[in-house]
């Protein structure tokens, strides 16, 4: 048997194009998720979630890739291809490369959200789009 990939909600949601508010919601509908956000028992026994800490202090959960993905499907999400996930990743930092008035988030602060095996085909794709900005690879994971 295969050791499962553990994510965090935010890289869950990214899988499918969704926020990590959008993927909670969707645990929550299952039971997976308590009010506070933290893996339930019944996810923890499924196998879908695991947490760390005491119960008194705020918890880290990460979730089990396949499961959750099963289960997202079921509720009709559908994944999106790597190839769609370097092109929104291409548009945002493209568009906070160029600046508004509007958005203080910079492209730095956002490239640190992008997962580490799309960084090249996101630093390519930028590059042959003739932006500027080239994301760094986060290794404080």
């Amino acid at each position: 048997m295969a050791t499962p990939t553990w994510l965090s909600l935010t890289e869950l949601g990214q899988l499918f194009g969704i926020s990590s508010t959008h993927c909670g919601r969707a645990l929550d509908r299952l039971g997976w998720r308590d009010r506070h956000g933290r893996p339930t028992t019944t996810a923890v026994e499924a196998g879908a979630a695991t947490a760390t800490g005491s119960s008194l202090q705020p918890r880290n959960a990460v979730w089990n890739t396949k499961i959750c993905s099963t289960l997202l499907q079921s509720q009709g999400y559908k994944r999106i291809s790597r190839s769609q996930h370097v092109k929104q990743w291409v548009a945002l930092l493209e568009a906070l490369s160029e600046g508004s008035a509007s958005i203080t988030t910079t492209p730095e602060q956002m490239a640190q959200d992008l997962p580490a095996e799309l960084v090249d085909d996101v630093n390519t794709q930028l590059s042959r789009r003739g932006c500027r900005f080239q994301a760094a690879l986060n290794t404080s994971v």
